[in-house]
Protein backbone atom coordinates (compact mmCIF):
# COMPACT_ATOMS: atom_id res chain seq x y z
CA UNK A 1 0.00 0.00 0.00
CA UNK A 2 2.68 2.54 1.15
CA UNK A 3 4.39 1.49 -2.28
CA UNK A 4 1.45 2.64 -4.32
CA UNK A 5 0.89 5.63 -2.94
CA UNK A 6 4.75 6.41 -3.41
CA UNK A 7 4.57 5.88 -6.99
CA UNK A 8 0.91 7.72 -7.37
CA UNK A 9 2.80 10.57 -5.26
CA UNK A 10 6.20 10.33 -7.24
CA UNK A 11 3.89 10.37 -10.81
CA UNK A 12 2.27 13.54 -9.44
CA UNK A 13 5.03 15.10 -9.08
CA UNK A 14 6.49 14.20 -12.52
CA UNK A 15 3.27 15.16 -14.04
CA UNK A 16 3.24 18.87 -12.24
CA UNK A 17 6.74 19.33 -13.25
CA UNK A 18 5.82 18.72 -17.14
CA UNK A 19 3.17 20.83 -16.84
CA UNK A 20 5.58 23.67 -14.93
CA UNK A 21 8.03 23.00 -17.46
CA UNK A 22 5.49 23.39 -20.91
CA UNK A 23 4.00 26.92 -19.32
CA UNK A 24 7.90 28.24 -18.96
CA UNK A 25 8.73 27.14 -22.75
CA UNK A 26 5.10 29.12 -24.71
CA UNK A 27 5.81 28.82 -28.20
CA UNK A 28 7.30 31.87 -29.90
CA UNK A 29 5.33 34.44 -31.05
CA UNK A 30 5.50 35.57 -35.03
CA UNK A 31 6.51 39.25 -34.85
CA UNK A 32 7.16 40.56 -38.48
CA UNK A 33 8.98 43.94 -38.84
CA UNK A 34 7.26 46.53 -41.80
CA UNK A 35 9.40 49.25 -42.54
CA UNK A 36 7.55 51.65 -45.05
CA UNK A 37 8.89 54.36 -47.45
CA UNK A 38 7.39 56.59 -50.34
CA UNK A 39 9.10 56.94 -53.17
CA UNK A 40 7.65 53.16 -53.91
CA UNK A 41 4.05 53.55 -53.59
CA UNK A 42 1.54 52.93 -56.20
CA UNK A 43 0.92 56.17 -58.61
CA UNK A 44 4.27 58.23 -56.90
CA UNK A 45 6.47 59.26 -59.50
CA UNK A 46 7.27 63.52 -58.40
CA UNK A 47 9.26 64.24 -55.22
CA UNK A 48 6.65 66.88 -54.56
CA UNK A 49 4.23 63.66 -53.74
CA UNK A 50 6.12 62.50 -51.31
CA UNK A 51 7.25 66.18 -49.75
CA UNK A 52 5.33 67.55 -46.63
CA UNK A 53 6.41 71.27 -47.48
CA UNK A 54 6.27 70.90 -51.35
CA UNK A 55 3.14 72.06 -53.07
CA UNK A 56 2.21 68.80 -54.48
CA UNK A 57 -0.17 65.75 -53.48
CA UNK A 58 1.56 64.82 -49.88
CA UNK A 59 -1.52 64.58 -47.94
CA UNK A 60 -2.73 62.19 -50.68
CA UNK A 61 0.14 59.98 -50.75
CA UNK A 62 0.44 60.23 -46.76
CA UNK A 63 -2.92 58.36 -47.13
CA UNK A 64 -1.75 55.84 -49.98
CA UNK A 65 1.19 54.56 -47.43
CA UNK A 66 -1.04 54.18 -45.11
CA UNK A 67 -2.95 51.82 -47.26
CA UNK A 68 -0.40 49.82 -48.43
CA UNK A 69 0.90 49.88 -45.17
CA UNK A 70 -2.62 48.46 -44.06
CA UNK A 71 -2.27 46.11 -46.60
CA UNK A 72 0.93 44.45 -45.28
CA UNK A 73 0.11 44.18 -41.73
CA UNK A 74 -3.78 42.11 -42.81
CA UNK A 75 -1.23 39.93 -44.91
CA UNK A 76 1.29 39.57 -41.81
CA UNK A 77 -1.36 38.25 -39.87
CA UNK A 78 -3.40 36.13 -42.69
CA UNK A 79 -0.16 34.41 -42.17
CA UNK A 80 -0.02 33.91 -38.35
CA UNK A 81 1.93 36.79 -36.90
CA UNK A 82 1.05 37.62 -33.44
CA UNK A 83 2.61 40.96 -33.29
CA UNK A 84 3.27 43.62 -36.16
CA UNK A 85 5.84 46.88 -35.65
CA UNK A 86 5.68 49.53 -38.19
CA UNK A 87 8.33 51.69 -39.03
CA UNK A 88 7.85 54.89 -40.54
CA UNK A 89 10.92 55.21 -43.19
CA UNK A 90 10.84 58.46 -45.18
CA UNK A 91 12.04 62.08 -44.61
CA UNK A 92 11.37 63.10 -40.87
CA UNK A 93 9.97 59.83 -40.51
CA UNK A 94 6.38 61.31 -39.59
CA UNK A 95 4.35 61.01 -42.15
CA UNK A 96 1.93 57.80 -40.91
CA UNK A 97 -0.92 59.10 -38.94
CA UNK A 98 -1.63 56.69 -35.76
CA UNK A 99 -4.69 56.60 -36.53
CA UNK A 100 -4.62 55.70 -40.11
CA UNK A 101 -2.91 52.56 -39.09
CA UNK A 102 -4.64 48.88 -38.45
CA UNK A 103 -4.78 49.35 -34.53
CA UNK A 104 -3.34 45.46 -34.05
CA UNK A 105 -0.10 46.48 -35.15
CA UNK A 106 2.73 49.19 -33.03
CA UNK A 107 3.95 52.28 -35.20
CA UNK A 108 7.58 53.74 -34.75
CA UNK A 109 7.90 57.27 -35.72
CA UNK A 110 9.97 60.29 -35.98
CA UNK A 111 13.79 60.31 -36.39
CA UNK A 112 16.08 58.22 -34.26
CA UNK A 113 19.74 58.70 -33.49
CA UNK A 114 20.92 55.62 -34.08
CA UNK A 115 22.36 53.84 -37.00
CA UNK A 116 20.02 51.62 -37.66
CA UNK A 117 17.72 54.17 -38.95
CA UNK A 118 14.92 52.78 -41.52
CA UNK A 119 15.27 50.09 -39.21
CA UNK A 120 15.11 51.07 -35.87
CA UNK A 121 13.19 48.48 -33.81
CA UNK A 122 14.54 45.66 -35.34
CA UNK A 123 15.98 42.99 -33.09
CA UNK A 124 16.32 39.10 -33.07
CA UNK A 125 12.59 38.54 -31.72
CA UNK A 126 11.57 39.31 -35.00
CA UNK A 127 10.97 36.68 -37.77
CA UNK A 128 10.66 38.76 -40.70
CA UNK A 129 11.36 41.81 -42.19
CA UNK A 130 8.65 43.68 -45.01
CA UNK A 131 9.99 46.70 -47.21
CA UNK A 132 6.82 48.35 -48.35
CA UNK A 133 7.29 51.90 -50.92
CA UNK A 134 10.75 51.12 -51.57
CA UNK A 135 12.56 52.16 -54.66
CA UNK A 136 16.23 52.04 -56.12
CA UNK A 137 19.23 53.26 -55.42
CA UNK A 138 20.98 56.55 -56.90
CA UNK A 139 21.63 56.06 -60.84
CA UNK A 140 19.51 53.30 -61.09
CA UNK A 141 18.11 53.39 -65.06
CA UNK A 142 14.52 52.83 -65.70
CA UNK A 143 13.96 53.73 -62.21
CA UNK A 144 11.54 56.14 -60.32
CA UNK A 145 12.56 58.81 -57.99
CA UNK A 146 15.85 56.17 -57.44
CA UNK A 147 18.10 57.84 -54.61
CA UNK A 148 20.18 56.58 -51.74
CA UNK A 149 19.16 57.91 -48.30
CA UNK A 150 19.70 61.56 -48.75
CA UNK A 151 19.75 63.07 -52.73
CA UNK A 152 23.11 64.00 -51.97
CA UNK A 153 24.90 60.92 -51.91
CA UNK A 154 26.45 59.33 -55.58
CA UNK A 155 26.84 55.83 -54.45
CA UNK A 156 26.94 54.17 -51.11
CA UNK A 157 29.08 50.16 -51.28
CA UNK A 158 30.54 47.94 -48.35
CA UNK A 159 32.97 45.45 -49.01
CA UNK A 160 32.52 46.59 -52.65
CA UNK A 161 28.65 45.98 -53.19
CA UNK A 162 26.98 48.92 -54.35
CA UNK A 163 23.88 49.13 -51.81
CA UNK A 164 20.40 50.66 -51.80
CA UNK A 165 18.62 51.39 -49.15
CA UNK A 166 17.02 47.89 -49.17
CA UNK A 167 20.23 46.52 -49.42
CA UNK A 168 21.88 47.74 -46.00
CA UNK A 169 18.47 47.87 -44.38
CA UNK A 170 18.42 43.81 -44.76
CA UNK A 171 22.37 43.55 -43.70
CA UNK A 172 21.19 45.14 -40.61
CA UNK A 173 18.13 42.84 -40.37
CA UNK A 174 20.67 40.05 -40.82
CA UNK A 175 22.86 41.22 -38.58
CA UNK A 176 20.28 40.26 -35.51
CA UNK A 177 19.28 37.25 -37.53
CA UNK A 178 16.17 38.08 -39.35
CA UNK A 179 15.57 37.65 -42.74
CA UNK A 180 13.81 40.05 -45.32
CA UNK A 181 11.00 38.15 -46.63
CA UNK A 182 9.02 40.84 -49.16
CA UNK A 183 8.95 44.24 -51.35
CA UNK A 184 6.94 46.53 -52.98
CA UNK A 185 8.17 49.06 -54.85
CA UNK A 186 9.06 49.91 -58.02
CA UNK A 187 9.82 47.33 -60.53
CA UNK A 188 13.70 48.60 -60.65
CA UNK A 189 14.03 48.06 -56.84
CA UNK A 190 11.89 44.82 -56.85
CA UNK A 191 14.90 43.44 -59.09
CA UNK A 192 17.65 45.34 -56.86
CA UNK A 193 16.50 43.80 -54.14
CA UNK A 194 15.78 40.19 -55.68
CA UNK A 195 19.84 40.70 -57.22
CA UNK A 196 21.11 40.87 -53.72
CA UNK A 197 18.57 39.03 -51.63
CA UNK A 198 17.31 36.44 -53.95
CA UNK A 199 14.43 35.16 -55.37
CA UNK A 200 11.78 36.82 -52.41
CA UNK A 201 8.56 37.48 -53.05
CA UNK A 202 8.18 40.93 -54.49
CA UNK A 203 5.07 43.36 -55.93
CA UNK A 204 6.16 45.94 -58.75
CA UNK A 205 3.07 48.20 -58.40
CA UNK A 206 4.79 50.20 -60.89
CA UNK A 207 7.07 50.59 -64.08
CA UNK A 208 8.92 53.51 -65.34
CA UNK A 209 8.28 54.77 -68.61
CA UNK A 210 10.47 57.83 -69.82
CA UNK A 211 10.64 59.18 -66.12
CA UNK A 212 6.76 58.44 -66.07
CA UNK A 213 4.91 56.12 -63.61
CA UNK A 214 2.59 53.31 -65.57
CA UNK A 215 1.69 51.98 -62.66
CA UNK A 216 -1.43 49.78 -61.00
CA UNK A 217 -4.49 51.89 -59.11
CA UNK A 218 -4.08 51.82 -55.15
CA UNK A 219 -7.09 49.32 -54.50
CA UNK A 220 -4.92 46.04 -57.30
CA UNK A 221 -1.74 47.76 -55.33
CA UNK A 222 -3.06 46.98 -52.19
CA UNK A 223 -4.35 43.66 -52.93
CA UNK A 224 -0.97 42.38 -54.11
CA UNK A 225 0.73 43.47 -51.04
CA UNK A 226 -1.46 41.85 -49.01
CA UNK A 227 -1.66 38.57 -50.98
CA UNK A 228 1.99 38.68 -51.28
CA UNK A 229 3.01 39.41 -47.74
CA UNK A 230 0.84 36.65 -46.61
CA UNK A 231 2.53 34.47 -48.87
CA UNK A 232 6.01 35.81 -47.67
CA UNK A 233 5.55 35.19 -44.06
CA UNK A 234 3.99 32.18 -44.54
CA UNK A 235 7.13 30.89 -46.50
CA UNK A 236 9.74 32.62 -44.54
CA UNK A 237 11.88 29.48 -43.45
CA UNK A 238 13.04 29.57 -47.28
CA UNK A 239 14.27 33.61 -47.09
CA UNK A 240 18.19 33.67 -46.74
CA UNK A 241 19.74 35.97 -44.40
CA UNK A 242 21.53 38.90 -45.58
CA UNK A 243 25.20 39.23 -44.48
CA UNK A 244 28.72 40.39 -44.99
CA UNK A 245 31.68 38.98 -43.59
CA UNK A 246 33.76 41.71 -41.53
CA UNK A 247 35.74 43.53 -41.43
CA UNK A 248 33.70 46.14 -43.09
CA UNK A 249 34.93 48.79 -45.35
CA UNK A 250 32.43 51.62 -46.71
CA UNK A 251 33.06 53.70 -50.07
CA UNK A 252 30.97 56.70 -50.20
CA UNK A 253 30.97 58.81 -52.95
CA UNK A 254 28.99 62.30 -52.86
CA UNK A 255 27.89 65.47 -54.35
CA UNK A 256 28.51 68.28 -51.77
CA UNK A 257 31.24 66.93 -48.83
CA UNK A 258 30.17 66.62 -45.61
CA UNK A 259 33.01 67.16 -42.03
CA UNK A 260 34.57 63.20 -41.53
CA UNK A 261 33.34 61.21 -39.59
CA UNK A 262 36.41 60.14 -37.06
CA UNK A 263 38.34 57.58 -38.52
CA UNK A 264 37.20 58.13 -42.33
CA UNK A 265 39.35 58.90 -44.86
CA UNK A 266 39.25 61.32 -47.71
CA UNK A 267 40.62 59.61 -50.69
CA UNK A 268 39.78 62.20 -53.84
CA UNK A 269 37.18 64.49 -54.13
CA UNK A 270 33.64 63.81 -52.76
CA UNK A 271 34.46 60.13 -52.09
CA UNK A 272 35.83 58.83 -48.58
CA UNK A 273 36.87 55.47 -47.07
CA UNK A 274 35.84 53.83 -43.88
CA UNK A 275 36.46 50.93 -42.31
CA UNK A 276 35.36 48.92 -38.78
CA UNK A 277 35.03 45.60 -37.57
CA UNK A 278 31.51 46.79 -36.56
CA UNK A 279 28.58 47.12 -39.33
CA UNK A 280 26.83 49.82 -37.36
CA UNK A 281 29.55 51.98 -36.81
CA UNK A 282 29.89 51.73 -40.69
CA UNK A 283 26.27 53.05 -40.88
CA UNK A 284 27.36 55.59 -38.15
CA UNK A 285 29.62 56.98 -40.32
CA UNK A 286 27.53 56.99 -43.83
CA UNK A 287 24.72 58.91 -41.60
CA UNK A 288 27.21 61.78 -40.69
CA UNK A 289 28.48 61.74 -44.06
CA UNK A 290 25.63 61.13 -46.98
Amino acid sequence: MKSFRRIAITGAALLIALASSASTQQPRGLKVFISVDMEGLAGVVTSADVSSTANGDYQYFRKIMAAETNAAIEGAYRAGATEVLVRDSHGSKENLLPGDLDPRARLLRGLSSGPKNMMEGIDSSFSAVVFVGYHAKAGTPNAILEHTSTGNVVDFSINGVSLPEGGYNALVAGLVGVPVVFVAGDRAVVQQIRGLLGPITGVAVKDEINDASNGMSPKQAQDEIRKGVEQAVRNRASAKLYKMAGPYSMVLKVKQERPLFPGAVRVREAEFTFSSPDLLEILNAFNAMK
